[in-house]
C-alpha cells in the first residue's frame, strides 16, 4: 500500500505517470517515470528484485558516485536519471547490515549528487560508502524505520521547494508521525541530514 509504484500512483495526486519502460536491468521487475504536475522535477523509479538487493544498493551507490547515468528522450528534451540525476534515493531493507560491497568510485565527482536513504539506521550503514561516493546525504536515518513512500513524498516534496535540510527533515518526521503514530519527538530523532 505504501511503495513508490502504489502510493505515488494512487495516493498523491501531484506526481503523474508518464512511462512503464523496460529496464535492460534483469534485477529491475518494475519501472517507472512520473512526472511532477506542478514544477519540472521528473522521477524515475526502479523496483528491484528482492533477491537482488546487493546490487540494488550497489547500482544505488555508484549513480551517488555520478556512475551509471541513463538519458531518455521525451518529447523534445533529454531526461537525466541514474548517476545523471540530481538527487538519488534508496527506499528499502538495510541490506548493509547483511552484507559489505566492494565498489570502485570514481575520484574526479564534478556535481555531487543529493541522496536520500530511507532504511533502518541509514546513517550509520551508509556513511562510509556515501562518503566514498562523494555524494550529500539530503536525509537518512538514525534509527529503525518502515521504509515507506509518504516519507520519499514528503522529503521530495521540500526538496523540490529548495528547503533547507532541517525543513526537509521535519516534513519528514511529520509525515511519519502522522502514518506511525509514534510521536512528533520520536519521529523527529529516527531522520537526519548530512554527516
Amino acid at each position: 500500500m505504501y511503495g513508490v509504484k502504489s502510493f505515488f500512483k494512487t495516493r498523491d495526486d501531484e506526481w503523474q505517470l508518464v512511462a512503464a519502460p523496460e529496464s535492460e536491468n534483469t534485477a529491475v521487475l518494475d519501472r517507472l517515470r512520473m512526472k511532477h504536475v506542478k514544477e519540472d522535477p521528473y522521477m524515475f523509479a526502479d523496483t528491484y528484485d528482492g533477491e537482488k538487493i546487493k546490487q540494488c544498493i550497489e547500482d544505488f551507490l555508484k549513480a551517488s558516485n555520478v556512475q551509471m547515468p541513463v538519458e531518455v528522450s521525451s518529447q523534445s528534451r533529454t531526461l537525466a536519471f541514474g548517476g545523471n540525476a540530481d538527487l538519488i534515493a534508496y527506499v528499502g531493507h538495510d541490506g548493509l547490515m547483511d552484507f559489505n560491497v566492494s565498489l570502485q568510485y570514481s575520484s574526479t565527482v564534478e556535481k555531487t549528487k543529493e541522496v536520500i536513504i530511507l532504511a533502518c539506521y541509514s546513517k550509520s550503514y551508509f556513511s562510509p560508502e556515501i562518503r566514498k561516493a562523494k555524494a550529500n546525504p539530503t536525509l537518512w536515518t538514525t534509527r529503525l524505520m518502515a521504509p515507506e513512500a509518504y516519507t520519499l513524498q514528503a522529503a521530495l516534496d521540500g526538496w523540490i521547494r529548495n528547503e533547507t535540510g532541517k525543513e526537509i527533515n521535519e516534513r519528514a518526521a511529520q509525515i511519519y508521525q502522522k502514518y506511525q503514530k509514534c510521536g512528533i519527538n520520536g519521529a523527529r530523532k529516527l531522520f537526519a541530514i548530512g554527516y
